[in-house]
C-alpha cells in the first residue's frame, strides 16, 4: 500500500499542499536534530562524524525561514499583524518548554549555561539567547536568537523599502563572517548589560511595531540592534553572520524563482559561508573541520534543493506532518531527553537490543507529545492570533514597503521558526 501523499499538481490543491515540500524540509530537519542528540545518549555507535547530523537540519531550517519569511512580511504588507502573527507562533510553545524545564529542575538540573539572575529572564524573553551570550533553558533554543534576529533585520529592510536585495545582503553576511572568523575570537560586547539593554530596546520596540506609534523608528533600532548583537555578542560572531547569509541565501533563491534576481549571489555567499571557519580562530570543533563542515553544508543545500526541484510532485504525508509539528519537536525533544536520560542511567552500556527499543519509545514518545502540543497548543494560540491581528489599531494603519504592489501572499500562514 503506498504511503499518504499530498498532490501539489491537484488543481483543487489548498496553499498548504502548495507548500507541502516546505512542511517536508521541515520535517527532515526536525528528525536530523532529534538524532543528533539522541545519538550519542542512546545508540553512539550509529552517529555519523563525516558531516553533522544536528546542524544538517539547522541549516535546512534556516533556508526554509529565509525563502519563506521576508515574503510572508511582503504579502502581508503589515507590520503589525507580521508580528502579531509571529509573537502568537513562537511564544506559547516556546513558554510551555521553559516552564517544563523549570519544573523538571526537581529532577534533572537547569543547564550551568543558564545565568541564575534577571540577565537570563531577559534573554529568554527576547529570545536573543545565542547573541546576548546566554545559554537557553533548552538546548536548541539558540537557534531561535538567529531566527529572531532575521526577523528584525527583514521588518527593518521591509519598512526602508530594501527588502528586494536579498544576493547583496546574502553576500554582505557572508563577507562579514568570514572577517568575524579572522579578527574576532569572543564576544566583544561581554557582562550581563546587553541582555538587559536589549530587553529594554525589544519591548519598547515591540509595542511601537504593534501599535504604529513610532514604528519606522522602532523598526531601525531594533534592525540595527539585531545586526550588532549578532557581530559583536554572539558567542561565535563568524557563525552568527555565517546563519544569516544561509537566511538571506534562501531568500535570494525565492527572489530568482520569481524572476526578481539572480543566482549569482547565492553561489558567492555559499562560497563565503563556506570559507568562513577554515581561518577562523573559534574553529576548534569537530563539525566546523572544512571537510566535515563542506559536507554538511552540500547535503543540506542539495537537499533545499532537491525538494525544491520536486515541489510539484507527491510527496509522503508523513513527513508533511512531522513539518508541521516540526517546532514543538524540536523544543521538546531535548528536555526529554535530558529527563529520560536522569531516569534510566547510561543507556550507552545496555545491550543492543535494549539501545533500540529505548530509542524508538522516546521518538514515540516525542512525536506523541508533540501532536499534542501542536493541536492544543500551537494551533489554538495561531488562530487567536490571527483573530488579534485583525483588532484596530491605537497608532497609524498598516505599512507597506515604498515599493509594495504585492498581492496578499497566503504563504504567510504556513511560515514557521525554526525547528
Amino acid at each position: 500500500m503506498p504511503p499518504t501523499v499530498i498532490d501539489a499538481r491537484s488543481s483543487t490543491a489548498t496553499p498548504a499542499s502548495r507548500l507541502a515540500w516546505l512542511d517536508a524540509l521541515r520535517g527532515l530537519g526536525a528528525v536530523a536534530v532529534l538524532l543528533e542528540h539522541l545519538l550519542p545518549w542512546f545508540m553512539p555507535a550509529l552517529r555519523p562524524y563525516w558531516f553533522n547530523l544536528g546542524m544538517y537540519g539547522v541549516l535546512v531550517f534556516f533556508l526554509v525561514s529565509g525563502y519563506i519569511i521576508p515574503v510572508s512580511l511582503e504579502g502581508r504588507g503589515d507590520v503589525r499583524a507580521f508580528w502579531i502573527s509571529r509573537i502568537f507562533r513562537l511564544y506559547p510553545i516556546y513558554l510551555l518548554v521553559a516552564a517544563s524545564v523549570l519544573l523538571m529542575a526537581f529532577w534533572t538540573p537547569v543547564r550551568e549555561q543558564v545565568p541564575r539572575d534577571l540577565s537570563a529572564v531577559s534573554a529568554h524573553v527576547t529570545m536573543l539567547l545565542d547573541v546576548v551570550h546566554l545559554g537557553g533553558l533548552a538546548d536548541t533554543m539558540w537557534t531561535l536568537s538567529y531566527e529572531m534576529v532575521f526577523y528584525l533585520l527583514v521588518t527593518a529592510l521591509f519598512v526602508r523599502g530594501l527588502h528586494h536585495r536579498s544576493g547583496t545582503f546574502a553576500v554582505g553576511f557572508g563577507a562579514v563572517a568570514v572577517v568575524a572568523g579572522l579578527v574576532l575570537s569572543a564576544p566583544l560586547l561581554k557582562g550581563p548589560w546587553p541582555a538587559y539593554v536589549s530587553g529594554v530596546l525589544f519591548l519598547v520596540g515591540m509595542v511601537c511595531l504593534i501599535s504604529g506609534r513610532f514604528r519606522t523608528a522602532a523598526a531601525y533600532v531594533l534592525g540595527g540592534m539585531s545586526v550588532v548583537l549578532l557581530i559583536f555578542g554572539s558567542f561565535v560572531p563568524w557563525l552568527g553572520a555565517a546563519i544569516l547569509a544561509v537566511m538571506f541565501i534562501g531568500t535570494a533563491v525565492r527572489r530568482w524563482e520569481q524572476g526578481t534576481g539572480g543566482l549569482w549571489p547565492v553561489a558567492v555567499a555559499t562560497v563565503l559561508v563556506a570559507l568562513a571557519p577554515v581561518w577562523s580562530g573559534q574553529a576548534g570543533w569537530w563539525w566546523v573541520q572544512p571537510g566535515v563542515w563542506f559536507t554538511t553544508m552540500a547535503l543540506a543545500g542539495a537537499t533545499f534543493a532537491g525538494a525544491m526541484a520536486l515541489r510539484r510532485r507527491r510527496l509522503p504525508g508523513f513527513l508533511v506532518r512531522l513539518g508541521l509539528i516540526s517546532y514543538s519537536l524540536y523544543l521538546l525533544h531535548h528536555p526529554l531527553l535530558r529527563l529520560a536520560n536522569s531516569l534510566l542511567g547510561d543507556v550507552r552500556s545496555m545491550q543492543p537490543v535494549v539501545q533500540v527499543s529505548l530509542s524508538a519509545g522516546f521518538v514515540a514518545v516525542v512525536i506523541g507529545l508533540s501532536l499534542l502540543t501542536h493541536r492544543y497548543v500551537e494551533l489554538p494560540m495561531q488562530r487567536l492570533g490571527r483573530r488579534v491581528a485583525h483588532w484596530p489599531s491605537v497608532g497609524d494603519s498598516a505599512l507597506s514597503a515604498p515599493s509594495a504592489g504585492v498581492s496578499p501572499d497566503k504563504s504567510s500562514s504556513f511560515s514557521l521558526p525554526t525547528g
